[in-house]
């Protein structure tokens, strides 16, 4: 006989898990301050710069709030087109994790599950905003991980 209950559970408990228990907007800023001007027809295609940044707060040994971070600004100065700040959280459940993996997953996992509603907020700020929707490109979070890994071991925190 077995001592699993038929999900792969063993005997530690249960099968590792990551739940999602709540997603929200903690803040969201469109600043489009050249309208109506800026609205016009452009000269050329405006440079835009993406900042994404991830943040993790433990609210109990099993709950996680974990924030990604999205600033967007296109053109720069007096021709400033727009800039857009989102910071979209949620809370997440890791339970049957070993200790060792629970980082890379709150700063790696956690953040992709919020990422395709970020880029949904980014498209649909825009385009309320006067301009074509700002589609974000996929982000590397395992990439952003490895990055700030070794920023931390050679001091560059």
């Amino acid at each position: 006989m077995s001592d699993t209950n038929g999900n792969g559970a063993g005997q530690n408990g249960g099968a590792p898990a990551l739940n999602a228990l709540g997603q929200y907007i903690k803040d969201l800023s469109f600043e489009n301050p050249n309208a109506p001007q800026s609205l016009g027809p452009q000269d050329n295609q405006p440079n835009i710069a993406i900042a994404v940044n991830v943040n993790a707060k433990q609210l109990s040994p099993t709950d996680f709030e974990v924030s990604l971070t999205l600033d967007a600004k296109a053109g720069e100065g007096a021709g400033l087109l727009f800039k857009l700040d989102v910071d979209y959280a949620g809370i997440f459940r890791l339970t049957n994790i070993p200790q060792e993996q629970i980082h890379p997953i709150v700063m790696i996992e956690c953040p992709r599950l919020l990422f395709p509603f970020v880029r949904q907020i980014v498209a649909d700020a825009t385009r309320n905003g006067g301009f074509p929707p700002l589609f974000v490109d996929p982000i590397d979070f395992v990439g952003l991980y490895q990055q700030s890994a070794a920023n931390q071991n050679t001091g560059n925190a």
